[in-house]
């Protein structure tokens, strides 16, 4: 603890004395990832035990100069082993991150035509708001840059068409799939009836079911976004990036969709993309003949 405690003087020392510009850059790029850490652990468990570290590296520093021998070895060999401490108590947040750095900015969809972007969000605002009105639940995963495979293997597979009519007939009680998550990845419903792991979010109010924690749940993990549909009261919430939005209304739901399913640009690779589908699409007929 000691050796520790020399080498933050030494460095405080050396940083007011001896400073240059490559020090002021290292200085921002640390005070950058202790901001984004800090960041990442805002409102969760893992945010107190942070702090409470940070806490006892004070301590242990202001140890070392009272000269408590006793408490500078307790909190030196806690301190030593730090990084692995680290590394388990924030494993869920540091794979977080790490997925994050790997899939940059959100997606969002792009459509071939305006009118393909307005149907699909008026199909799926109409329903949501219909289930809402009539207290039916719901639970609508849109997957966006991380792969939902793992929660689609474990629903029934449709590959449809995106459908108000049929998002309707799948949350009716008393059906088969009623029960579970529908997931959808860009314009079409993979999956129906799928199981969503639960959030373990402690400070959850107790008025939210298993459906609110599931579409919870799916959001701490992945950059999914979900929409869901109280039974009991018909309120219509959004979950995204491990965070609750209630009371939702039609011109916010209106909002989020059009954001999400937006007319593509029609640049040079997007027309070498149209392209390849129509010869694929002539290609296949030409195989069926």
């Amino acid at each position: 603890m000691s050796q520790w405690s020399i080498n933050i003087e030494t460095f405080f020392w050396n940083l007011f004395n001896r400073i240059q510009y490559k020090d002021l850059i290292d200085i921002l790029i640390i005070a950058f990832l202790l901001y984004k850490v800090f960041q990442l652990t805002q409102q969760t468990r893992a945010g107190q035990v942070f702090k409470g570290f940070i806490l006892l590296i004070f301590i242990g520093w202001f140890s070392n100069l009272l000269g408590f021998q006793a408490l500078n070895w307790l909190i030196g060999s806690i301190i030593n082993n730090g990084a692995i401490v680290l590394l388990i108590l924030f494993q869920p947040e540091l794979r977080r991150a790490l997925e994050q750095i790997g899939r940059g900015t959100q997606k969002g969809y792009l459509t071939e035509n305006q009118d393909e972007a307005s149907r699909i969000v008026f199909e799926i605002s109409q329903c949501v708001i219909g289930l809402s009105r009539r207290r039916v639940g719901a639970l609508i995963v849109f997957e966006q840059k991380t792969g939902l495979k793992d929660f689609i293997d474990t629903g029934t597979p449709l590959d449809s068409k995106i459908s108000g009519p049929l998002l309707a007939n799948i949350f009716e009680p008393n059906t088969p799939l009623h029960d579970g998550a529908v997931i959808i990845r860009d314009e079409r419903i993979v999956a129906a009836g799928c199981v969503l792991s639960l959030s373990d979010n402690s400070s959850l109010g107790r008025e939210l079911g298993t459906r609110h924690r599931a579409g919870l749940g799916v959001t701490e993990g992945t950059d999914a976004i979900v929409l869901i549909v109280s039974e009991e009261t018909g309120i219509i919430s959004l979950a995204q990036g491990g965070r609750l939005t209630r009371h939702l209304d039609v011109d916010s739901l209106n909002r989020l969709l059009s954001g999400m399913y937006k007319q593509e640009k029609k640049t040079l690779r997007s027309l070498l993309n149209t392209g390849w589908k129509y010869i694929k699409r002539k290609g296949g007929r030409a195989d069926e003949r």
